[in-house]
């Protein structure tokens, strides 16, 4: 068995990234002492997002933040794509119906082959 030291990274993916190479490490967590100030700097970055009843609302996100643990930092920055995405499509879509935003539909279209 081949032992490998994993990490918490901060990922923060733009709405128009196009790949992992968009998505930028803020900070990472050496330890399990560490965490709890990237969990609260993580907290931080997100709480703009959160509705009126305390709920984390992808629509009102600017970016989307990630946490994950690997152990390198591109081995982050392609998980924290891979799971962004869902959002970004959920959140330019909703941008597209709500506001007309044709940066967005732009987005959808070009990055993601989604029609707006």
């Amino acid at each position: 068995m081949i032992y490998k030291q994993n990490y918490f990274y901060l990922c923060k993916t733009p709405l128009s990234a196009e790949g992992p190479e968009d998505v930028e490490i803020i900070t990472r967590a050496d330890n399990s002492e560490d965490f709890p100030r990237v969990f609260k700097e993580y907290e931080e970055l997100r709480s703009h997002a959160f509705n009126e009843d305390k709920l984390y609302s992808v629509v009102r996100a600017d970016d989307v933040y990630d946490l994950i643990r690997t152990g390198t930092k591109e081995e982050a920055k392609e998980a924290a794509f891979e799971q962004a995405q869902q959002e970004i499509i959920t959140n330019l879509q909703h941008r597209v119906m709500q506001d007309e935003d044709k940066d967005a539909k732009a987005i959808l279209r070009e990055v993601h082959g989604v029609e707006g």
